[in-house]
């Protein structure tokens, strides 16, 4: 089969950044689906492995959401069969599904949303986990229980920030306010339904005081380190920020004096550690399948980067590296 990946770790802007080769079918295990991948999308993780990840040998093929076709499926798999329309997010200690054939645990795998081809599809998994999973473990919160308390989002313009405006409004009745800059991303966190948008470029603290609302949650999807020190300024005493980026340092006992918690959310934690509730990712994504076919939630991709080979892949690179992705960026698989 094709696939594409890297065989050395650097910035696109290499020569051999991204590679195309030839490699096996891979075999299913007991508990696996082999899966032809019929649309991928781009995450910020992809860029970072390729730019800073070394393979331990050969070419690392990269790429994590997916949807496709179940070709084959283990011995021990009951939840799917051959035939059945898929989407997921992957396994980071597995290779990836930039590739036409794929093969992944049925158990962080959901059912593909009817209503929406595999291109679009696939760019729903990574970040409807990511959200779904800030938000009812790392946050706490109750799906369908209401609250009049409030969600500051910073980086909502995302492909996290995107779906997850969206779950907070539609499941929990936060108020949302999403940080955003430009005219163009200040009107898409709208579109996603956020009550209130604040620029990221002026102190949050200061940004939020204007609003006269202090939040109790805080989803800080990028920046961290940057925003830090306003968003304990800003939160709610016994707050909880939640975040997903890879700050340097991160001073923790400012969080004392409001009581403050604060958790990492890495949605691959599940697979990875093969944890006993690994399947709440099935069981999550078909609840967003079915969000999105009663409309419910609306798709996040806002750029289609035609089908899935070298020179369009570097260009989806290129742009989730820029800093000016608005949603999320996918490309049709390789086919047959």
């Amino acid at each position: 089969m094709k696939a594409i990946g890297y065989r050395d770790a650097g910035p696109i802007s290499a020569a051999n950044a991204l590679i195309e080769f030839e490699t096996d079918i891979p075999q299913p295990g007991p508990k696996d689906l082999l899966v032809a991948v019929r649309g991928i999308s781009v995450n910020p993780v992809d860029v970072k492995l390729r730019a800073s990840a070394q393979p331990d040998s050969g070419s690392r093929i990269l790429g994590f959401d997916a949807a496709g076709i179940v070709q084959e499926v283990g011995a021990a798999v009951t939840r799917f069969r051959p035939g059945d329309e898929v989407f997921y997010a992957g396994d980071i200690t597995r290779p990836g599904t930039n590739a036409q054939f794929h093969v992944v645990d049925e158990r962080i795998v959901g059912r593909k949303p009817a209503s929406l081809g595999f291109a679009a599809a696939a760019g729903m998994p990574l970040t409807s986990i990511t959200a779904w999973e800030i938000l009812f473990d790392s946050l706490g919160l109750k799906a369908g229980a209401g609250t009049d308390e409030s969600l500051l989002v910073i980086g909502g313009a995302g492909g996290v920030g995107s779906i997850l405006i969206q779950l907070a409004k539609q499941l929990t009745g936060l108020t949302v306010i999403a940080t955003a800059s430009r005219d163009d991303t200040r009107a898409w966190v709208k579109k996603m339904g956020a009550d209130h948008v604040v620029n990221h470029h002026n102190p949050l603290d200061k940004e939020i005081k204007t609003l006269g609302i202090s939040p109790r949650y805080v989803a800080s999807l990028t920046h961290t380190q940057q925003h830090f020190a306003s968003t304990i300024e800003l939160i709610k005493p016994r707050g909880q920020i939640a975040l997903i980026d890879d700050p340097d340092v991160l001073d923790v006992s400012a969080l004392k004096p409001k009581a403050l918690s604060l958790s990492w959310e890495f949605m691959f934690a599940r697979s990875m550690f093969q944890t006993d509730d690994m399947d709440a990712q099935h069981k999550l994504l078909n609840r967003v399948s079915d969000l999105l076919d009663d409309g419910t939630l609306l798709p996040t991709v806002n750029n289609h980067g035609g089908v899935l080979n070298v020179e369009n892949l570097r260009a989806a690179h290129e742009l989730q590296e820029s800093g000016k992705v608005i949603g999320k960026t996918v490309l049709d698989g390789f086919g047959e």
